[in-house]
């Protein structure tokens, strides 16, 4: 009510003249009649001011004693909500219509004002905006365990184990593959020897993929055709012998004889891909950035869009179709090409970055540093060379003609870095192109990143690039990275508060490839476990790193809501519980902000909310009628 006061009184002041009482003071008619409230001392002090000004002074005060309740599609009320808007706002109730958020406030407020058709008792519980995770894959995650659970291995015995089963279930010959497998998440950080997979598997092909390095035994070489002969680096010998010694490089994956014939028809990758969804929906999630692809994924969303099948809204990155060598005008056609340019598309389904891929990964040895790998890294990775430093697919040259052509298209620029070598090319590139083009407003971001010193940090406010981050990652391999590379270079690792301080942009993401379970899945996308792991600076082992670099609980919420509708140019319709955004919420089983620090880490999510629909329901709560509130 002061504020529609000091509205008025500000009008008066700066400019008399009819046009600005006009335009103004209808405008405050028009929230006049939402919040149906304003004080009498404003009309007071108004009554000395100029005809015109009196005129729709008076209007605006009988508007706002107008008793009538108006209709609305759902009331929740007797909660906590959690708005996360600039004033961080703390409220009681809220009320939906047509999907949107229309008002929030108390209980007396809201049930004041509104009559629902139908509404639901929060019996004390949170709502938080619907979680938008930064970064997922959620196509190929869907169909990863469609014939058979992946399993969670801890150690190498249970690796072999799992190895010896798949041996005694599957034909001589056939391969057993494990599609996510990082060595440096068992609990003896190693690599399973190829001595070791020999032993339960002489004669079955087998594949441990880390997405840019692996492991396979001397089945799966013999198959392949692979012997010391073999003329490509991806494959590592061992030091003294020069015999293959079963590890790889992302290069090396293509001369294994695996046969990648899709066995899935269009029908069920599509039920697959429905019921993950869902999943994302029993965590919070109503929106997420799927990390890479092609317009086939666009389309595959909008058809369960026109089908009624979509819970999760989307913002599509697109895989760069061009090699990074391709000429100016080779890359133009190609983008032209593709029909799409980063915002197409509406509320639902929506085009993404333009998204490079720089370096490998930290995981397998090939994140491109600032300095060498060294010594720590030699019997993790089977790194010998002391100047290796990982490995670099884009160089800064490359990197700025791609990004002055996606300037040009009009697309967002992205990057997978895992690196900080890789982290200083990505920037290095975008400054140089911002000395004569524009990018601030094109909200450039790294993924991954993991290494950012104080001078990269600076570097990413000056240019507007934003950090989209997995605190997974840090919850898992913290502990590794710290035995490999030492206290000294982690100290960059991770630097959640740095970022914030500095006014950069961080985005909260999974980067989920595979297994469905939320906790478990490589890489968990459960956000509040990720949550927990940036407020407490907590791994899995039970490590805590870095405490300086702890984020607050309304921080890391910010991670997976208003940031992440910033990185996707959405901020004014999601991200947030305002009214006239977008009705996306969840509720949540404990208060994110006041419970035990390690209950974060196991909030359950009681219901979800995407457009003011519910599309996950725990049947913790009621949803009543008219009829049964007033009885």
């Amino acid at each position: 009510m002061c504020q529609v006061k000091q509205e008025v009184d500000n009008l008066i002041k700066q400019d008399p003249a009819k046009s600005a009482a006009f335009s103004v003071l209808k405008y405050l008619v028009y929230r006049a009649f939402i919040n149906r409230s304003i004080i009498v001392g404003s009309l007071i002090r108004i009554l000395f001011c100029k005809p015109i000004c009196l005129l729709f002074t008076v209007a605006l005060f009988f508007i706002s004693c107008d008793t009538s309740v108006r209709p609305v599609d759902l009331i929740l009320y007797n909660g906590k909500i959690i708005s996360v808007d600039q004033d961080h706002t703390i409220s009681e109730a809220l009320a939906i219509k047509n999907g949107k958020f229309l008002s929030v406030g108390s209980n007396q407020e809201i049930k004041k004002l509104f009559r629902a058709t139908q509404s639901i008792d929060l019996q004390g519980l949170s709502v938080i905006p619907g979680i938008i995770e930064g970064h997922v894959h959620p196509i190929p995650a869907s169909i990863s365990e469609h014939f058979e659970e992946i399993p969670d291995v801890k150690t190498i015995a249970e690796l072999l184990s799992w190895v010896q089963l798949q041996v005694q279930e599957k034909p001589q010959g056939s391969w057993i593959i494990h599609p996510k497998f990082f060595a440096t998440r068992l609990q003896e950080m190693r690599q399973p020897t190829i001595v070791e997979l020999d032993s339960v598997a002489p004669d079955h092909p087998v594949f441990l993929d880390g997405s840019y390095g692996g492991m396979v035994n001397s089945a799966a070489l013999r198959m392949s055709n692979v012997s010391t002969r073999t003329a490509e680096e991806g494959f590592l010998r061992d030091p003294q012998s020069g015999e293959l010694n079963g590890m790889l490089r992302r290069s090396a994956f293509e001369f294994l004889a695996i046969d990648h014939s899709d066995q899935l028809s269009d029908e069920e990758r599509r039920f697959d891909l429905t019921q993950l969804l869902q999943m994302y929906n029993q965590v919070g999630i109503t929106s997420i950035t799927a990390g890479s692809g092609t317009t086939k994924d666009l389309d595959v969303f909008k058809s369960l869009r026109t089908s009624g099948d979509l819970t999760v809204r989307i913002f599509q990155n697109i895989s760069i179709p061009f090699n990074h060598q391709d000429s100016i005008e080779q890359m133009r056609q190609a983008l032209d090409d593709l029909g799409y340019h980063t915002g197409t598309g509406d509320e639902w389904v929506r085009v993404g970055a333009l998204k490079a891929v720089i370096d490998g990964g930290v995981l397998t040895g090939t994140a491109y540093l600032r300095e060498p790998w060294g010594l720590g890294a030699k019997e993790i990775y089977g790194i010998t060379d002391p100047t290796y430093r990982g490995v670099l697919r884009i160089g800064q040259e490359d990197l700025e003609r791609m990004i002055l052509v996606a300037l040009e298209k009009d697309w967002k620029f992205t990057a997978h870095v895992t690196g900080g070598g890789g982290v200083d090319v990505l920037l290095n590139a975008i400054e140089s192109v911002a000395e004569t083009q524009n990018v601030m407003d094109k909200r450039f971001s790294v993924i991954h990143g993991n290494f950012y010193t104080e001078n990269a940090i600076i570097k990413m406010k000056n240019l507007g690039v934003y950090a989209d981050m997995q605190p997974a990652w840090f919850f898992k391999d913290a502990d590794l990275l710290y035995q490999v590379l030492g206290e000294d270079r982690m100290q960059t690792f991770h630097p959640y508060k740095s970022l914030f301080d500095a006014g950069a942009i961080v985005n909260g993401g999974s980067d989920h490839m595979v297994k469905l379970n939320s906790y478990t899945a490589i890489n968990p996308y459960n956000p509040f476990l990720s949550m927990w792991s940036v407020v407490t600076r907590k791994t899995e082992l039970g490590s805590v790193y870095n405490t300086d670099q702890a984020l607050s609980r309304l921080q890391a919420l910010q991670m997976y809501t208003i940031n992440n509708a910033f990185a996707s140019f959405e901020e004014d319709i999601k991200g947030s519980i305002e009214p006239g955004k977008l009705a996306d919420l969840a509720v949540i089983s404990e208060d994110l902000l006041t419970c035990a620090e390690d209950r974060i880490k196991e909030i359950q999510v009681v219901l979800t909310m995407v457009d003011g629909n519910i599309v996950f329901d725990n049947g913790t709560l009621d949803v009543d009628e008219p009829e049964d509130r007033e009885r």
